[in-house]
């Protein structure tokens, strides 16, 4: 009997051994199976984001999936049938979350930008920029506040001699010269002679900004690891090494050839884009001429002596101050046009003027835009270009136009000169959510998220 009941008991445990052995070994096979599975996914992906546009990478350092694989038709099925051409197959993709290019009115492509310029060049680019930030945007206060008191003082003068029933004298009397150069063309007045103006023009409906866009869908992680000056002047650098402008034009076959400029107006001419940016900059530099004319007692003499001239020819001497004062914003704005025919021909203007520096005379302002102009101009040793100054105007602009217009660039130039008609940058995916099942055996299925992005 004893033989018999240990004969049993092996018995048993040998069932039960047996039983936890075969289990072990289809645990392990289901967890291979699945590990199998997420290597299969891995890989996929892997691969379909080693598939980054090569133009899009090579000219602009951005990464980024063509979406729509040069067909010109952005369809989600084509990303799932890579990851079955690249090893996947047996498993069912499910797209729940993906972020295009475009997203977030130009944000994703804002922080690759930033990404890009970080890694290529450091921060420490932007390092003495950052503090001229406060600068800037007090020279564009001073421009409008320059710009709001000429008025002021116009509307007084007018209205005093309309009192009075006056007019001025035309006999060196610059105001009236001054008021005719502002209604005309500012090209005219302030591009070398040898310089043609580019007539490119483009249709805004076909550009990024002016078309409607796919979006994506899902949440992903957003970049808070940086401030937003250092972003922005880091994106704007970016923006000037990648962008021709009307002094510094990029060669090739692109449709615009003043593209900084189209950055900053967004209009479909490269003529109208030049002309809103040049009155931006003859602006801040009518501004902080008429602030230096302020503190110069030789130049207000000057101009007191020729506003006490005109006065007294018609017997009102006592508005004279009022006329003085016109004079001086008249000059300033000379100046500027002087400012700006420096700028256009590739030399520095100084920021902030002096008697040594100053250019033009208050007895020239009458020949300035005449036969009789031949004012030369001169390059300031320590002084400011016009790039500079386009890196003053793309800070103070809207970031988010200045992104999306920045696209806007980015994908005609990829369309004409590397001819690839079929790009388009809102078909462009740099994030990725899939939500995955695969089958491991009948009535048994495994599903995983994975998550992918260029980060």
């Amino acid at each position: 009997m004893k033989k018999g009941e240990i004969t049993v008991f092996l018995s048993l445990v040998f069932v039960l051994l047996v039983s936890f052995i075969t289990a072990m070994l289809e645990s392990t096979v289901i967890q291979v199976s699945k590990n199998q599975k997420r290597l299969d996914a891995d890989q996929a992906i892997y691969s379909i984001f080693g598939e980054y546009q090569k133009e899009l990478m090579d000219e602009y350092g951005i990464f980024a999936i063509e979406g729509s694989y040069e067909s010109g038709v952005f369809e989600e099925c084509r990303l799932t049938d890579r990851m079955h051409y690249y090893g996947s197959s047996g498993i069912e993709h499910e797209i729940t979350g993906i972020q295009f290019l475009t997203d977030s009115q130009g944000q994703v492509f804002r922080e690759a930008v930033i990404q890009y310029m970080e890694d290529t060049y450091g921060i420490s680019m932007v390092k003495d920029l950052t503090g001229m930030v406060s600068q800037w945007e007090e020279q564009e206060i001073q421009g409008k506040d320059a710009e709001n008191e000429e008025k002021q003082i116009f509307d007084n003068l007018d209205e005093v001699l309309d009192e009075n029933e006056s007019l001025l004298p035309a006999q060196s009397n610059p105001l009236p010269h001054m008021e005719e150069l502002k209604k005309s063309g500012i090209l005219n007045l302030v591009l070398p002679k040898e310089k043609s103006i580019s007539g490119r023009r483009i249709r805004l409906e076909d550009q990024v900004s002016g078309r409607s866009c796919r979006t994506g869908r899902g949440s992903f992680p957003v970049r808070t690891d940086m401030d937003e000056v250092t972003g922005k002047l880091l994106f704007n650098e970016y923006i000037l090494d990648k962008f021709g402008n009307a002094v510094w034009e990029k060669d090739g076959n692109r449709p615009l050839s003043y593209e900084v400029e189209y950055i900053l107006e967004g209009a479909e001419s490269d003529m109208e884009n030049l002309e809103a940016v040049l009155k931006k900059i003859l602006l801040i530099r009518t501004g902080l001429n008429y602030v230096y004319l302020l503190t110069d007692a030789a130049k207000q003499a000057e101009a007191e002596t020729l506003a006490l001239t005109l006065t007294s020819a018609i017997g009102v001497p006592v508005i004279s101050g009022l006329v003085k004062q016109a004079l001086l914003a008249g000059w300033a704005f000379g100046e500027g046009i002087m400012d700006l025919r420096t700028l256009m021909a590739g030399k520095r203007t100084a920021l902030i003027k002096n008697a040594a520096n100053w250019q033009l005379e208050l007895s020239s302002l009458l020949k300035l835009g005449t036969n009789e102009d031949n004012q030369e101009t001169c390059d300031i040793e320590g002084g400011i270009d016009y790039k500079a100054y386009l890196r003053i105007l793309l800070f103070l602009e809207n970031s988010v136009h200045v992104s999306m217009r920045a696209m806007d660039r980015m994908e005609q130039n990829l369309n004409y000169e590397k001819g690839l008609d079929f790009f388009r940058a809102d078909a462009c995916v740099t994030k990725i959510r899939i939500q995955n099942r695969a089958v491991i055996r009948n009535g048994l299925t495994y599903e995983f998220p994975l998550y992918f992005g260029y980060e």
